[in-house]
């Protein structure tokens, strides 16, 4: 079985992993509550600055320990009882973001199948379509595609690096001419304009407190860091590949997708609607550019069919990264071939998707076990996986072995200092930042 990625495949497989359902339908919803232009500028200069930092570290832990997510950490400190073992607790992340994630993509599917082609005229009745499917009337729907979405996932996983590297040479490049397909032809209608006024034309005295930690959990949100596939990915390259070129193309991509992605969606919402039918990413997905689409007739159902179709690729790319660092760990650890366990772990998570799915219209203290799920993913995981990466590399690694592995792409000490600095205080301050907001504020 193949080892290692190539240089472009792991770049592919970041970038797969990084780009999913949060740059495309989380980014405009955020973006339309949190004042458009002000939070594009913020989320920018956080992704640059911050974000490529956070996301080297998590490389380099990976590239230099070459190991699963705990015995990197041991390698490292060259300590087998280092108390850094316990960020095998990151690994958590993904199984419980697929248990929910997949039952979303089972949506996205059920809208590529059966309403691309039968839109909704009016809000009411789009809203009715989507409120059904969530009823018991389309459990048993809604469990076989959350299972053939797992599979496909579970599958890719099986061949290791070379699935993961085979799938996303496919996938990525038909998002982006899914997406920028999309783009050209939003560019057609007399509303693109607006849009792009709305993207990018900054209202400074728009830019709040909560705007600001908006912007910092889009960045946490839209770069898959925390749930240990960065570490796990990196393990898989060569010790002397560039990984802030790498982190790069990972990031500014990353941002091109989102930021097209706003355009287009922005640009349909404007011609038939306006800025207040931009809900939270669910509703904005299935239940307005649902109705926003009807308004074009045959074409609005292939762009409908387009968009759900570039989701589904997004989505898969990154629930495959969330199954990988888990089942490297058992296949490092357990007798059991690797097969086995990811079928295994594939059927727990399935097990728990079937309770996600028939407690969906229940509430535990106001939210569903869906709704928790992804808070307890997102908000605590992902973050606090994020935030320790950063302090490891940047308080517990000594900082002549970081100049030395760093030192063929760092070429300047204020370079260097500046990514180290921006993981000593910046990093952590963000991330505690976001965790407080969402956990005591609720925002």
């Amino acid at each position: 079985m193949q080892k290692e990625f190539g240089k472009i495949g792991f770049i592919l497989a970041a970038l797969g992993s990084s780009i999913g359902l949060g740059h495309i339908w989380r980014f405009p919803s955020v973006a339309g509550a949190s004042g458009g232009g002000a939070f594009v500028l913020l989320f920018l200069g956080i992704a640059i600055l911050v974000g490529v930092s956070m996301l080297i570290a998590e490389m380099l832990i990976g590239q230099q320990g070459k190991k699963n997510v705990p015995d990197s950490f041991k390698e490292i400190t060259n300590n087998e009882s280092t108390p850094w073992r316990f960020m095998a607790l990151t690994l958590f992340a993904g199984p419980i973001t697929l248990s929910f994630y997949c039952v979303v993509l089972g949506w996205v599917l059920y809208y590529l199948v059966f309403v691309s082609f039968n839109l909704p005229t009016d809000f009411v009745q789009s809203g009715a379509i989507f409120g059904e499917l969530l009823s018991p009337k389309y459990l048993a729907y809604q469990i076989g595609c959350f299972a053939l979405i797992l599979f496909i996932t579970a599958y890719s996983v099986v061949h290791g690096i070379k699935g993961i590297e085979t799938l996303n040479y496919l996938l990525m490049p038909l998002l982006f001419v899914i997406f920028f397909g999309l783009l050209f032809y939003a560019m057609t209608l007399p509303s693109f304009s607006k849009s792009v006024d709305f993207m990018f034309k900054a209202d400074f005295s728009k830019i709040t407190p909560n705007v600001i930690v908006n912007a910092m959990g889009q960045v946490f949100f839209s770069l898959s860091l925390g749930a240990g596939t960065m570490i796990t990915y990196a393990s898989h390259v060569d010790k002397r590949q560039n990984l802030a070129s790498s982190a790069l193309f990972v990031v500014i991509p990353g941002i091109i997708i989102s930021i097209v992605a706003g355009l287009m969606i922005f640009t349909f919402v404007f011609q038939y609607g306006s800025k207040e039918n931009v809900g939270d990413g669910a509703k904005l997905i299935f239940v307005t550019l649902s109705v926003m689409f009807a308004h074009l007739g045959s074409v609005g159902s292939i762009l409908c069919a387009l968009l759900m179709l570039g989701l589904l690729f997004a989505g898969i790319s990154s629930t495959i990264s969330l199954l990988e660092p888990c089942i490297k760990y058992l296949d490092d650890k357990t007798k059991y071939n690797r097969s086995t366990l990811t079928y295994i772990v594939s059927f727990v998570i399935f097990l728990v998707g079937i309770i996600v799915i028939v407690s969906m219209n229940n509430k535990i203290f106001d939210k569903s076990l869906f709704d928790w799920l992804d808070w307890l993913s997102a908000n605590v995981l992902l973050i606090w996986g994020s935030f320790f990466c950063s302090i490891f590399i940047g308080y517990f690694v000594p900082k002549e072995s970081l100049m030395k592995w760093t030192s063929t792409y760092f070429k300047s000490k204020a370079v260097f200092y500046l990514w180290y600095y921006s993981l000593r205080i910046l990093a952590p301050v963000l991330v505690i930042m976001v965790f407080v907001n969402k956990v005591w504020f609720d925002n």
